[in-house]
This record gives C-alpha cells, structure tokens and sequence, in this order.
C-alpha cells in the first residue's frame, strides 16, 4: 500500500489524535486474552496497531463484551475504527472495508436429535439459542422463516441458554461449536454452513474519507499476506482469509 496519507484522512480515522479502536472481546477469535501487562492480543489487535503504524499515531482500545455493544458503540462515538461483522442492519451507521476474514456459521444440535441437515432446522417447533445481534443472529431474523429465535447476550450466554432451557439448536461459530462439541458427549455439529461471517473495519458512516481509506488497507493487508500471517501466528483454527 503506497497512497500516502492525507490530512483528511488522519483527521477522520484519528480526530482526537489516537485511533480509538472498538474491539469485540466476545469473538475469540479475533480477540486473544489479554497480555499479562493488559495489552490485547489477536488477529484484529495485530490489525488496529498496523493501521495505527501507516496512520502514524498511537491506538487506543475500547473494549465490548459482545458484537452487538461494540455495534452499538457507533451510536455515541465510542471508537474511530472497528473491528465487526459487516452486516445491512448495521450498515446503516457504519461504513465497513471489504471482509478482511470469514468464518463460517452452522449449528451444534443436543445428543439423539433429529434434526441431521443444516435444512431441518428451519421448521417450526425448532427453538434456537443464539447470541444477541451478532452478525449471525441478524443473518437468520432476515432468512429463517419457521423456527424460532431465542436470544441471549454474548456467545457464552447463548450456550448457557442452549443446555439450561433444551433448546434445539445453537447456531455459532462453527469452531466455538467444535469446542462446546467436546463438552457435551453424543452431541453434532451440523456439517456445511448457513453463512459465513465477513469479518471487516468499521467506521462512522458520516466519515467518507476514512471508510475509503480503510477499503484500501483491507485489501492491501489480505494481498500482502498480513492477515494470513495473523491466523497462523494466533494459531486460529476455523477461520479464512476473504476472497
């Protein structure tokens, strides 16, 4: 990535002088556990503190315990850039890149379901746990016609509300499903996938310059192999670089 940067856009990704950078601590795939010494670690930290570099100035993080509060966060300028599934109900605030990563989407079904294909779910008298507006959650409120949504906050709270009312389905993340799999003997993960998430960089929708911006350095972080780079240092399983 060659383009210089411009004042405009140091202005509009940067205005109080830091980048202020939402991340969604509740995706554990982009966002590690903290450094001992707090500072994050993850694909999406790797990525914020790179476009700090190019901007030149220093980041600071505002940290969200679920996608919905930290798209929420837009709302009342909370952050210059974030890190989120690019979604259309959240497109009407937010300028997103292009999808940096994807993962996919799919269901985790109790142990002696019936339920065998990812096209028996969507019927009615199936109840599905899902975490409250997450990318996937607003996914299936415009798809699913016949099932029935149950929502909780965060992805653990949708695990939880899983076993503690016997639902029927937990959609997810397919490799969060594979790990709540192993806890729950005789339980399945459904093969194939409802969707995939687009993980991508958000920004104020008002801020033109820098969502330009922020186009050109998705695109350049994918075809400079900094994001593949990213998965393997972080050791994330399940999860590809966008096309």
């Amino acid at each position: 990535m060659t383009s210089q940067i411009s004042p405009d856009t140091q202005k509009e990704l940067a205005p109080t002088g830091k980048l202020r950078v939402g991340l969604n601590y509740g995706n554990f795939l982009l966002v590690l556990r903290d450094a001992p010494d707090g500072t994050p670690r993850g694909i999406a930290p790797d990525l914020a503190r790179e476009l700090a570099k190019r901007l030149e100035v220093p980041v600071e993080f505002v940290k969200f315990d679920a996608a919905g509060k930290l798209a929420d966060g837009v709302k009342t300028m909370l952050w210059d850039v974030a890190f989120l599934g690019s979604e259309p109900q959240r497109a009407a605030e937010i300028a997103f890149s292009p999808a940096y990563l994807e993962i996919p989407v799919t269901f985790l079904v109790p142990a002696g379901s019936q339920i065998k294909t990812l096209a028996d779910v969507d019927k009615k008298g199936v109840r599905i746990a899902v975490a409250n507006k997450s990318a996937y959650h607003l996914f299936m409120m415009r798809e699913l016609k016949n099932a029935e949504l149950v929502s909780a906050e965060g992805i653990d709270g949708s695990y939880k509300l899983f076993l503690d009312s016997k639902l029927e389905a937990l959609a997810g993340l397919k490799p969060r499903l594979l790990t709540d799999q192993e806890k729950n003997p005789g339980s399945r993960v459904l093969d194939g996938q409802l969707t995939a998430v687009q993980q991508s960089i958000g920004t104020p929708k008002s801020r033109e310059t820098a969502a330009r911006y922020l186009k050109e350095f998705a695109e350049d972080v994918k075809k400079s192999g900094f994001v593949a780079e990213a998965i393997e240092r972080h050791k994330v399983p399940g999860v590809s670089v966008a096309p």
